[in-house]
């Protein structure tokens, strides 16, 4: 199938090369251009506008940073929407408000196309890897469209609504996962006088019945940190991480509902981008939060 991807980031780059590795034929476009010559390289097609890469393509990807970006690349003079797309199919996959979803799906369908919103939970290696967790938010009979090409993307794909349900859960997955590294932190900030090895100790957390899954993964670079080292390759970083926090709180005072733990955890990340962490992994949280507790 040809599929065309706006937004190459780390985690559209990830998801262009894994469909291109199951067979189908990728076009890709970026506000910055260099970020297309890897995936050129690898055999992809690169775009010079959004209205090109919709044009050359049967389904349309896009994974961008916010709402700003989704609406200058959608419906700029030269964006996703400004050419005939009647039948083609739109797959909205950044992390924003529900709100934001539905109002791009009202200008998709005018036009006459298929859209489904479908953020992913997930990083780079499991985006490589086609074992993303998906939540898609759209009619049944665009669900079905989109489902065979994010089923290869995903090792489990929800349709948990209509169009917007799907950032719903995002969010909604995303926040005990934000709140967990300034547990972490906390909870290091308790216990790091006794002096137990940090790789000993993530071990220990990893095994109690309070320990998070992804620990299992990434308590060895978190200890990593902890002891002075480099997370390495960033996954995920602490401003994104930022932003994802902010469209909670947004979708939560627009609902009439307090998130007071995101609010605390939001604060450290921000101190933490403050302190210049910001383009960095989430996993220096717990290490900047127990650093600046003991200095404080």
């Amino acid at each position: 199938m040809q599929i065309g991807l706006a937004g190459v980031g780390r985690m559209g780059a990830a998801i262009v090369a894994r469909l291109m590795e199951v067979g189908h034929t990728l076009a890709v476009w970026n506000r910055s251009a260099d970020k297309t010559k890897p995936l050129a390289e690898a055999g992809a097609k690169v775009a010079a506008t959004p209205a090109e890469l919709a044009k050359a393509s049967e389904v349309i990807i896009s994974i961008l940073t916010d709402a700003a970006a989704i609406d200058a690349v959608y419906n700029g003079a030269s964006g996703l929407l400004s050419g005939d797309v009647k039948g083609k199919l739109f797959i909205e996959m950044s992390t924003v408000q529900p709100g934001t979803a539905i109002a791009l799906s009202e200008k998709v369908h005018a036009k006459g196309a298929g859209f489904v919103d479908a953020p992913v939970g997930g990083t780079v290696g499991p985006a490589r890897q086609g074992k993303l967790i998906g939540f898609m938010g759209g009619s049944d009979a665009d669900a079905a469209r989109a489902r065979p090409i994010l089923e290869q993307l995903c090792r489990r794909l929800e349709h948990c609504g209509p169009v917007g349900a799907g950032c719903s859960v995002k969010l909604a997955i995303n926040l005990p996962l934000m709140i967990y590294w300034q547990a972490c932190g906390e909870a290091v900030s308790l216990c790091q006088h006794v002096g137990v090895d940090p790789v000993r100790l993530m071990d220990i957390f990893a095994d109690t019945s309070g320990g998070p899954n992804f620990l299992k993964q990434r308590g060895p670079v978190i200890a990593k940190v902890l002891s002075g080292g480099d997370a390495g390759a960033t996954a995920f970083d602490i401003d994104s991480a930022r932003k994802d926090m902010r469209t909670m709180l947004a979708e939560a005072k627009l609902r009439g509902a307090e998130l007071p733990l995101i609010e605390r955890t939001l604060a450290t990340f921000d101190a933490a981008s403050r302190a210049g962490l910001g383009p960095q992994d989430q996993t220096n949280i717990p290490a900047f939060f127990a650093h600046q507790w003991k200095k404080s």
